[in-house]
């Protein structure tokens, strides 16, 4: 289970409960508010809170643009012109909450998005969970050549190769963490192994866990901020294990403001930035004009990546 067991009774209870309210609310998050969603293999994502939906946004932007037409067709041009000019300042009247649980790896990265309230599972204060993530056999891929900080997704490990990453994975892990709960003299259950012995504090006996050992945490940011870390997260050249994540946080995005959500997806996640050199390399080209990497005033990289933004042919 990737839920603990009381976490697990408190969502249910919160199901039981019904509330009304004055503020505007999104019922296509309401469905799912407190539900885990599982990520990894002992990992998840739930909203447990928000505040605001595309109302909340057009709202404030109107505070600056006057009143306006209320018209749903209004509100959703409004919001497209928003987002597609980066007038970002009403997005950010909008806020979520999410819990969260996933890998120490995963979490370091995570946390330079530094524009959220992040509130983390103690291992001062609690003993960490016996719980490791470990990647599955088609995931298990070598260095690339081209990007030095990450994998090269097409090449995946031989079978010979992969189980024994597995096996090394799995055992340094179980070693680790019974090494773990050896030095802090307690079960799992914080229960004393040996009333003879003081046992090590869990401040220090933690530093022997591996980073790929499971933390938890509360994780707040406001709309505009959410959308440019699933913007960089969502990536298809961001690290598997925390893109999964930014997925799953998409769809919850989905059902929380979809107009914005639409026009997100429009203007930045399919759409493209150019600089001032590539967009003159284009005006060139619609006019006609032979253009190469040589007299297009790009570099080498730049040119690389505008022709496959525009499926030039080499």
């Amino acid at each position: 289970m990737v839920i603990k067991k009381e976490q697990l009774e408190e969502i249910n209870f919160l199901l039981t409960q019904s509330n009304q309210t004055l503020r505007p609310v999104s019922p296509e998050l309401e469905e799912i508010l407190y539900q885990p969603f599982e990520v990894l293999d002992h990992g998840f994502v739930r909203v447990v809170d928000y505040m605001g939906n595309d109302s909340s946004v057009v709202q404030a932007a109107r505070v600056s643009y006057g009143q306006g037409t209320k018209k749903v067709s209004a509100d959703k041009g409004l919001i497209n012109y928003l987002i597609a000019h980066r007038h970002t300042t009403p997005l950010e009247m909008c806020e979520i909450k999410f819990h969260i649980k996933l890998p120490i790896f995963v979490a370091r990265q995570w946390i330079r998005h530094r524009t959220a309230s992040v509130n983390e599972y103690s291992a001062r204060y609690s003993i960490v969970e016996d719980e490791f993530y470990v990647p599955k056999a088609e995931n298990l891929s070598a260095q690339s050549k081209i990007n030095h900080q990450g994998r090269d997704e097409t090449k995946v490990l031989n079978a010979a190769e992969s189980r024994r990453v597995l096996e090394i994975l799995k055992n340094d892990s179980v070693k680790s963490y019974d090494h773990y709960l050896e030095m802090i003299n307690q079960d799992e259950a914080g229960n004393i192994v040996d009333e003879s012995k003081e046992g090590l504090a869990r401040e220090l006996a933690r530093m022997n866990l591996p980073l790929s050992c499971y933390t938890q945490w509360y994780w707040k940011i406001d709309l505009h901020n959410l959308l440019h870390f699933l913007n960089l997260r969502a990536d298809s050249h961001a690290q598997y294990e925390i893109r999964v994540y930014a997925q799953v946080m998409l769809d919850m995005v989905k059902k929380w403001v979809p107009h914005c959500f639409e026009a997100f997806v429009k203007h930045h996640k399919d759409g493209e930035n150019l600089s001032g050199p590539a967009l003159e390399v284009i005006k060139k080209m619609l006019n006609g004009e032979k253009v190469t990497q040589e007299n297009s005033g790009l570099s080498s990289r730049e040119w690389d990546e505008l022709s496959k933004k525009l499926n030039l042919k080499s």
